[in-house]
């Protein structure tokens, strides 16, 4: 199953056979609001505090999810997902309930493809049947933990981004309709330095480069054997320079459609959202919902989605430590 020294080759193609996205008010006035399962129109989404909000999101997506994928919640065998709060409690408390035997993870934002892969690697190994991988983020809870309560009304920089507050869940299933599961490429820990938590594109491109160019590595693939790579949340500052990197390190780039969640998610020029999207909820959102959407139309055969993350904490931060960054890729197939 492994290719090359980072791949899983999923030899049964396991299928993702059920998807939902749920989104708030911001992300429902973007491009992508029509692909989105649910969209809240207040931040608040009528709870006592953002945290639970937040997991509101995630258990709304997982419900709907398995409402697609035409399972009951007792069928469901595997639960993997995670967050970017302190002890990714939004999972954490949604596992309680969903009730399934649960995996949690942390990879910050690049942790939708990471479940999916752990999830993937699961049905794939004939270990479950059935399999939820989700994720979630909220623009408050994230803003209060990581810099400050949205409430302090604090200036960021224009390299800053705006923490997407959605919640995205598929189903992983041996069989079935719907886009099949083809490898993952798990990531290494790049860290060049950098340690302004309010440059995060910059800070993960190196590690997005480092992943696919891992990737077209083990494989054997070039950037043409997709028509679509797609970056998890680089935004308008990180991706420009991911996209120097490969053009540096020979990688035709041209060959393919190269975008970036963060920047896909949300009208720039019209919504003030600094540099784009990040957070958890972005990639998930925008792969659960625009591209999966993409796939079952036709309009995308293959997609190669790699999804960034900047591994700090607030302690971290506050002893002066850099921001070690990884990114994990999935390969998601058009099922023929």
């Amino acid at each position: 199953m492994l290719r090359g020294k980072q791949t899983w080759w999923f030899e049964n193609r396991p299928v993702i056979i059920g998807a939902a996205t749920v989104v708030g008010p911001d992300e429902g006035e973007g491009p992508l609001a029509a692909d989105f399962d649910l969209v809240h129109p207040e931040l608040d989404m009528q709870q006592k505090s953002w945290e639970k909000a937040e997991r509101l999101l995630l258990e709304q997506a997982s419900d709907i999810a398995l409402k697609h994928a035409n399972i009951t919640q007792q069928q469901l065998q595997f639960y993997v997902g995670g967050d970017l709060l302190n002890q990714i409690i939004s999972n954490s408390f949604a596992a309680r309930t969903i009730g399934a035997p649960y995996l949690g993870v942390f990879g910050a934002c690049s942790t939708s493809m990471e479940s999916l892969a752990v999830a993937s690697l699961i049905v794939n190994s004939g270990s479950g049947e059935y399999v939820l991988a989700g994720t979630c983020s909220h623009n408050c809870t994230v803003e209060k933990q990581f810099r400050y309560p949205t409430e302090y009304g604090s200036q960021k920089p224009p390299t800053a981004q705006y923490t997407v507050t959605g919640a995205g869940a598929v189903v992983v299933a041996p069989q079935g309709g719907g886009p099949v599961v083809e490898c993952a490429t798990i990531g290494k820990i790049v860290d060049l330095g950098i340690k302004d938590p309010f440059n995060m594109g910059s800070a993960m491109a190196p590690a997005a480069v480092d992943t696919i160019k891992a990737h077209f590595s083990d494989t054997g693939r070039e950037p043409k054997d997709y028509d679509l790579i797609v970056t998890g949340d680089l935004a308008s500052v990180g991706h420009p320079i991911a996209k120097d990197l490969l053009i540096r390190d020979g990688v035709p780039m041209d060959q393919t459609v190269f975008n970036d969640c963060g920047l896909m998610i949300y009208d720039l020029q019209k919504q003030s959202v600094q540099a784009g999207g990040s957070g958890c909820g972005c990639s998930a959102v925008v792969t659960y919902g625009n591209i999966l959407k993409r796939l079952e139309r036709g309009d995308l055969n293959r997609v190669l989605v790699v999804a960034t993350g900047a591994l700090l904490s607030p302690l971290s931060y506050q002893q002066g430590e850099s921001i070690p960054c990884i990114a994990h890729a999935v390969s998601i197939e058009r099922e023929h």
